[in-house]
């Protein structure tokens, strides 16, 4: 079984959140997906969208007392963490346990977000997250395949966008000519008549 799937998301966390978002969003032009908050860890977090398939993470704190303060204490932001999707947050537990690699914050109560940390002593400096989780919950739906399905094909101005959904969430987008088009059929016919 292959434990981790993809980098997901690199998180930052930042005091001004309403300066970062508008530096991200109006700026980079990122597209805002899935957030929240969590009052008992007062901090709060908004997931973007960039290009078609890399996601960035802001995470600021929502009040005094957030995890948040002694990492945001001597800097106005930095980067928190890198979370990496995983396809069974038990078996990545059992793999660390079993290659004795200290966790912490194992958390699979919810349904649809399952997490653990592997302290920044124990991974060369960078606080890593591994996460369960359906990536396609935390995007914008302009960044989807619009259809709904695995793949859509449309008419541009100069041939054929073709967008593929992405098992990480989102879609890749290829542009193609009519002759690439072409060669693309009859690789497909081809491939389908060896059956």
């Amino acid at each position: 079984m292959k434990m981790i799937l993809r980098i997901d998301h690199v998180s930052i966390a930042v005091k001004d959140y309403d300066k970062a978002d508008a530096f991200f969003t109006k700026l980079l032009g990122l597209v805002s997906g899935g957030a929240g908050d969590d009052r008992s860890s007062k901090y709060k977090f908004q997931i973007y969208s960039a290009g078609d398939l890399s996601r960035l993470e802001l995470i600021a704190p929502t009040g005094d007392g957030s995890f948040l303060d002694s990492f945001l204490k001597d800097r106005e932001g930095g980067v928190h963490h890198i979370t990496f999707e995983v396809s069974d947050i038990k078996a990545a537990r059992e793999f660390l346990e079993k290659e004795k690699i200290p966790y912490f914050g194992f958390n699979d109560k919810y349904a649809n977000w399952k997490e653990l940390f592997i302290h920044p002593s124990n991974a060369f400096g960078v606080l890593i997250q591994f996460a369960q989780f359906n990536p396609h919950e935390w995007i914008n739906d302009s960044e989807a395949v619009q259809s709904g399905e695995e793949w859509s094909i449309s008419r541009d101005r100069d041939g054929f966008l073709l967008s593929l959904s992405h098992p990480g969430g989102g879609r890749v987008d290829k542009h193609l000519s009519a002759d690439e088009i072409d060669r693309m059929i009859e690789e497909l016919i081809k491939i389908r008549s060896d059956l």
